[in-house]
């Protein structure tokens, strides 16, 4: 029987080890002119590290379709895997995570993606590396209600035409877009339908100056020049100085949930914001009530190691919520 899913997350998927490096062993330099924090150790020892935690079947879209089901939205993933001990880890991983996986692919020969995560506190820097899969989008027999995309690979140029071409003929279908390192650094000319037709477009400060080209700007600039490019409600995080959403001509803003203790890992609180954020929309609720979904759901995320097992349910957002201080509210600026 057809069914119609909530919420169809396309983008790539992987292993992450997170290595835990030893800080007698391994260093963070800072204010070297003007260049960004550098992670130091010696070249050429052996180093030792502390613990090594494997996490599986992760990756923005990934995450996003686990973050989904959570939240009680009938949830599938599109993505590509090796046919390997890694692709069935990962595939394991998504079906107990009650993911659907209908629209995964499995290649013969091909090797499932595997990256490292070099832990330094609750900071980490990764080492990637994106095999390269044929990309294609699946036949939907009932066209999806959210279409979530994210990160892929260097030679998915003519995917995001694909998707982009799929959301024009299907309007019932809301395209969001959470761009990955590579479909920033490749620049709004070049994928300018996918932002023309998305619905809910989501990046950080730092990102939106980037894709924008600007410095040093104000969030709500920011959004009004990214609404200019298609977004119907572009959303910009900010750190731990809160995130803001376009409403119309309304900016919205919204604090920091407060963390608890401090954070073990900070990967995946970016995923964790944007996917609560759709799925509250995605149940019906507004823009005010997805800006307190997002960031509960971040700072759950970074209580752990990795960018899933925090990630909480319908009734872990709703206990949060009851326990949040009163400065934990929307508010117009």
């Amino acid at each position: 029987m057809s069914q119609q899913y909530d919420f169809v997350a396309i983008g790539d998927i992987t292993i992450d080890a997170f290595i835990q490096l030893s800080k007698e062993d391994a260093t963070v330099m800072c204010d070297i002119e003007g260049k960004p924090c550098q992670l130091l150790m010696d070249f050429g020892s052996k180093l030792p590290y502390e613990d090594v935690t494997v996490v599986n079947a992760v990756g923005n879209a990934p995450n996003a379709s686990v973050s989904a089901h959570r939240l009680g939205l009938k949830s599938a993933l599109v993505t590509n895997l090796g046919h390997d001990r890694n692709g069935k880890d990962c595939l394991d991983t998504l079906r107990r995570e009650g993911v659907h996986t209908d629209f995964v692919k499995i290649h013969e020969e091909k090797s499932t993606n595997y990256h490292y995560v070099l832990r330094y506190g609750a900071e980490r820097t990764i080492l990637i590396k994106h095999e390269e899969y044929p990309y294609l989008l699946p036949q939907f027999q009932v066209p999806p209600r959210y279409i979530y995309f994210s990160s892929i690979g260097e030679n998915g140029v003519d995917f995001h035409h694909a998707i982009a071409d799929y959301v024009r003929k299907n309007p019932e279908t809301k395209l969001v877009f959470q761009p990955g390192t590579f479909q920033i650094r490749l620049g709004y000319d070049a994928i300018k339908d996918i932002y023309e037709l998305c619905e809910i477009f989501f990046c950080n400060k730092q990102e939106a100056e980037k894709i924008l080209g600007l410095q040093s700007t104000p969030v709500p600039e920011l959004l009004r020049k990214m609404a200019t490019l298609g977004p119907k409600i572009p959303v910009i995080t900010d750190g731990p100085n809160g995130a803001y959403a376009l409403d119309g001509d309304d900016v919205w803003f919204i604090p920091m949930y407060p963390d608890p203790k401090e954070p073990v890992d900070r990967t995946g609180a970016g995923d964790s914001f944007s996917s609560t954020f759709t799925a509250a929309l995605a149940a019906g609720h507004d823009i005010k009530t997805a800006l307190t979904w997002g960031p509960i759901s971040s700072m759950s995320v970074v209580q752990h190691i990795g960018a899933q097992k925090g990630l909480p349910t319908q009734e872990d957002l709703e206990k949060y919520l009851s326990e949040a201080p009163e400065s934990y509210v929307p508010r117009k600026i």
